[in-house]
């Protein structure tokens, strides 16, 4: 007889311009699934300042939320998948999270970005030193399961590809928006077979902290 998948909370982290109130029906669609879900907003959400202050953000949500010894799964929509990154793998994340997914994160960045002058979105610029940095460590991300799940048909990632890592699970979706990666029935069903993956390792509760870039 087969085990359930133990379900762990799971904290979503939005994308630009967005708050967590854009995650509604994917919090719905996983509460009914038998999640517990989570959502913040990360500000200043319009790039202004540094993608590595968001994710202190995230680390200060999670120290008062989740206790030290509950592991979560970690989900990053367009840029919150960058932030849930610096999370993971500068600021100790990587020892408390099991599962992490982006939808649609430039994780090589976006000639979009190209369109302003705001810090956070010139860190995702393709080529910027931030995602180097992060880029250089990419293989930190196999401690954990990672999934990627994009579209082909974004037109705020672009290339599209840029979603696409070397590493972890790869899943492409057919969703016509960008801003659909968090209600469309694929990209939420690969959310939810990403989160009943069986986890590969126990996380090291011994969080470092680190404040690169």
């Amino acid at each position: 007889m087969n085990t359930p998948t133990p379900r762990n909370p799971v904290l979503l982290l939005h994308g630009i311009w967005d708050t967590g109130a854009i995650f509604q029906p994917m919090k719905r669609y996983l509460n009914s699934l038998g999640w517990e879900t989570h959502d913040l907003n990360l500000t200043p959400n319009n790039g202004d300042r540094c993608l590595s202050e968001l994710a202190q953000q995230v680390a200060a949500y999670a120290d008062r939320t989740f206790a030290p010894e509950t592991p979560f799964d970690l989900l990053g929509f367009s840029m919150g998948g960058i932030v849930g990154r610096y999370y993971l793998q500068r600021l100790g994340g990587i020892d408390r999270v099991q599962r992490f997914v982006t939808l649609s994160s430039p994780h090589s960045g976006t000639w979009v970005a190209y369109g302003s002058l705001r810090l956070g979105c010139m860190q995702m610029r393709p080529g910027h030193p931030f995602l180097q940095d992060l880029n250089q460590d990419l293989a930190m991300l196999d401690r954990l399961n990672f999934t990627s799940i994009w579209t082909p048909l974004d037109a705020m990632i672009l290339p599209a590809s840029s979603s696409r890592v070397s590493i972890g699970r790869d899943v492409r979706v057919w969703v016509p928006l960008h801003r659909d990666m968090v209600t469309h029935p694929q990209s939420l069903k690969g959310v939810a077979d990403a989160l009943v993956e069986p986890v590969r390792r126990k996380p090291d509760l011994q969080v470092s902290r680190s404040n690169s870039i």
